[in-house]
């Protein structure tokens, strides 16, 4: 009886479009000496924010309206792929959204509840994959229109972890890569010499990106999920 109701809490405890991650412990493979980072068990969306999610979070909350955001808080192309403050326009609104700063995320997730992802628990979630697929939609250009979110599920059934946009993590800038972070080319080729799998090229291409941004950024292929802590 308490195992069967320790499932039903743990089933119940999962909002719909979430899915839950770990326990578990993830090694970073661009430290030489990387720590064990430990991962509680939280909970990730299955899929990343699209436009009309974040279009009504928008409404509800004008202060993140394009042309209301102050520049300390996102750049001049806040959402510039959108037609106007509250038009779609061409974009698709069940694509993820992108042109979206980290500080602009991070309000999202607090006006659902949630928060954005660590490093840790992200990479964790994101296990699995293969390589060669993810080294070969890093090697494209950005599409001019993205499409819907939904694609094939993990081992988790989480989607979209690789494959459509870059996603903000809660503490992107904190990666322990070295001095040059912020020149991928250079990071990805002497810092990994020392990295603990320098096989691993994949995750120097996102933690040398990771290691590029500012809170302040917006692009047209960076998007962002919502995590949250379990009870």
């Amino acid at each position: 009886m308490l195992t069967t109701w320790v499932l039903l809490f743990l089933v119940s405890a999962v909002p719909p479009g979430m899915a839950p991650v770990g326990p578990g412990t993830w090694r970073s493979p661009v430290e030489k000496e990387a720590r064990s980072v430990p991962v509680a068990r939280y909970l990730l969306d299955v899929r990343p924010v699209t436009n009309e999610q974040y279009l009504a979070f928008v409404r509800r909350d004008r202060r993140w309206l394009r042309g209301s955001v102050p520049r300390l808080l996102a750049d001049a192309g806040y959402l510039s792929g959108w037609k106007g403050p509250l038009e779609l326009a061409a974009v698709d609104p069940r694509a993820p959204v992108t042109w979206v700063s980290w500080f602009a995320a991070r309000a999202y997730c607090q006006s659902q509840g949630k928060r954005l992802a660590t490093t840790a628990e992200w990479e964790l979630a994101a296990e699995g994959a293969d390589a060669a697929s993810i080294l070969a939609w890093y090697a494209q250009t950005a599409p001019s229109r993205l499409g819907p979110v939904g694609g094939p599920p993990n081992r988790l059934g989480i989607r979209d972890l690789h494959g459509l946009v870059w996603e903000w993590v809660e503490d992107f800038g904190s990666a322990m890569i070295g001095a040059d972070a912020r020149a991928p080319g250079e990071f990805c080729g002497a810092g990994g010499a020392s990295a603990r799998d320098p096989s691993d090229y994949a995750s120097f291409m996102r933690f040398a990106f990771r290691g590029s941004l500012e809170g302040t950024h917006t692009i047209a292929a960076l998007g962002f999920r919502c995590a949250k802590d379990l009870p």
